[in-house]
């Protein structure tokens, strides 16, 4: 069977409602500036908190945040590779368990199926960091070819006063 994905390189940009997401329109610049065709699909959650038009306006495609009717067409290109910038405590351990109650998590779901290359940057305060679920929920990313990066790895560094988006760029390299 032909391989039906596309030559270019499609990144869809996963933002779960963490401070970061906020932001995330820098990490779209980031990966564009890297080649990639980037479509950020939003936890419902993460959706409200963004600037989906100005994001809508930066990639070219409207940012999903639901799950489209039947009858209508695709709105975005076939990924390539997928990254989770934020991801939150919630979300993470929803996709280990393989819950697809999300456009996100469905997203996320397929993309294990399909073997897609996913890097994930868990955001998580130190609590939840802590509970066993979440480090048991990393442990199973890894085994299943995710590329997890540190938790908070893309925290605001006190000297610049932005997130720190380039591990997630590095890590799709």
């Amino acid at each position: 069977m032909a391989d039906t994905r596309p030559a270019r390189r499609v990144v869809y940009l996963v933002a779960c409602a963490a401070p970061p997401a906020q932001a995330v329109g820098d990490l779209v610049r980031l990966l564009q500036e890297q080649g990639w065709t980037v479509c950020v699909i939003a936890t419902p959650r993460a959706f409200d908190w963004l600037e989906a038009a100005a994001l809508a306006d930066q990639t070219g495609y409207p940012v999903r945040h639901e799950y489209k009717r039947p009858s209508d067409p695709d709105s975005l290109p076939l990924a390539n590779s997928v990254a989770v910038a934020p991801a939150t405590f919630n979300t993470i351990n929803k996709w280990t368990a393989g819950i697809s109650d999300t456009f996100a998590l469905g997203i996320l779901n397929e993309a294990i199926g399909l073997k897609l290359p996913i890097v994930v940057a868990p955001y998580a305060k130190p609590s939840l960091a802590a509970h066993p679920a979440f480090e048991r929920s990393l442990e199973i990313l890894d085994g299943w070819g995710v590329k997890v990066l540190p938790n908070e790895v893309i925290r605001v560094k006190p000297a610049k006063n932005e997130f720190e988006w380039r591990p997630v760029v590095a890590a799709l390299a």
